[in-house]
């Protein structure tokens, strides 16, 4: 493979399986020359070039929920700059492959690549695609599922079960002793990982605020990495000022080092996103989830619920979570058997391969085509 490009984004659950795509990418063609394609102002106009990768921007933005809000009447006109310009980046780039994955820029980059004849892909990460993989359903080549049981949304024939990919920054072990220190958090006490995901949750920041009030955060407590999302990071860190900015419990709004942070940490309490979910089951840190209530179908909690039957999560109830987290938290870090046998348990459901899986299949894809050049 020569030319690639890759779309989506908008929150870290799109953009680090792009990322871990580019890198295996990169792994087997050095040479091969990968261009993001995402939304201008999304978080991936800076994540990406920060991975070391170049991404054009499109104007591309989603529908609000209530129609009655005046941004929706402008939808149109973005929509149709973005396809003018996701042609111009096709016509100009030749990717001899599209990969989408999920995201506003992942439906016009995607259409003008499949109407160009290039080969495309979608990654889907979770158990009930967004819309825009959805729409995009019949149009593309091959779909990358993370779950099974994609069937009822895109044709079977096309279905390749991957797993979710996650970049080797997150599978390669960090050491513990390090990623404390990075911390500045002892080895004599444990640790407790709150992941509110990339754009935060305003539950789990609750659960935290209670935590520490209540004395079971910081202090004489347990340790806490609390990443709360960028948008409540000011007001987060204003709070612990108040509250005399206890020892141990250390905030941040965004997180680039996944791997000091699961280093660190001995238990995890966390949203049941599809991306968070592979990283845990690769690191095998025993959790505590808490999905977020208002995705679609309520498929976080679909999530949750099967890594509870496998042994290797707790799940608690979004309402529920301010009064009930920390307990269940210094709990499970109480019972050192119980949380070995939850590591076990979630080890034996990782996918470390997955994006090697989602490569092979964008290959497959690419051989046929070799030789051919895509027309506008």
């Amino acid at each position: 493979m020569n030319r690639v490009v890759i779309s989506g984004g908008g929150s870290g659950g799109h953009i680090l399986p792009a990322l871990a795509i580019a890198d295996e990418i990169k792994k087997r063609y050095p040479a091969c020359d990968i261009l993001f394609v995402g939304a201008l102002g999304k978080m991936e106009m800076d994540k990406v070039p920060a991975a070391g990768y170049r991404i054009e921007g499109l104007p591309i933005t989603g529908l609000q929920r209530s129609f009655r809000n005046t941004s929706n009447l402008r939808f149109p006109f973005k929509l149709l700059a973005s396809l003018i310009k996701a042609g111009r980046i096709v016509r100009s780039f030749r990717p001899e492959a599209a990969v989408g994955v999920g995201g506003f820029a992942s439906g016009p980059l995607l259409f003008r690549a499949s109407l160009a004849g290039i080969p495309t892909l979608i990654q889907e990460q979770n158990s009930f695609p967004g819309i825009t993989n959805r729409l995009l359903a019949r149009r593309v080549d091959r779909i990358c599922a993370g779950f099974p049981g994609l069937e009822r949304w895109f044709p079977a024939d096309r279905i390749v079960l991957t797993g979710n990919p996650v970049r080797g920054a997150v599978t390669a072990a960090a050491d513990r002793e390090a990623a404390l220190e990075a911390w500045g958090l002892r080895a004599d006490r444990p640790v407790l990982a709150v992941l509110g995901g990339s754009l935060g949750a305003a539950t789990m920041n609750a659960a935290v605020r209670r935590g520490v009030e209540e004395g079971r955060f910081g202090g004489e407590g347990m340790q806490v990495i609390w990443q709360c999302g960028a948008r409540f990071e000011a007001a987060s860190r204003d709070w612990l000022a108040a509250q005399g900015n206890p020892a141990g419990v250390v905030c941040r709004g965004f997180v680039d080092r996944m791997d000091q942070v699961y280093a660190a940490a001995d238990a995890v309490a966390a949203r049941a996103g599809a991306m968070t979910l592979a990283e845990l089951a690769i690191v095998g840190k025993p959790c505590v989830l808490v999905p977020s209530p208002s995705v679609a179908e309520d498929h976080q909690t679909r999530n949750a619920r099967a890594l509870v039957d496998l042994g290797g999560a707790l799940h608690i109830e979004d309402s529920q979570a301010p009064a009930r987290l920390a307990a269940a938290a210094a709990e499970l870090l109480a019972d050192p058997q119980r949380c070995a046998a939850m590591a076990a348990a979630l080890r034996g459901s990782a996918r470390p391969d997955a994006a090697a899986r989602v490569v092979d299949a964008l290959e497959d894809l690419v051989r046929p085509q070799a030789g051919t050049a895509p027309q506008p």
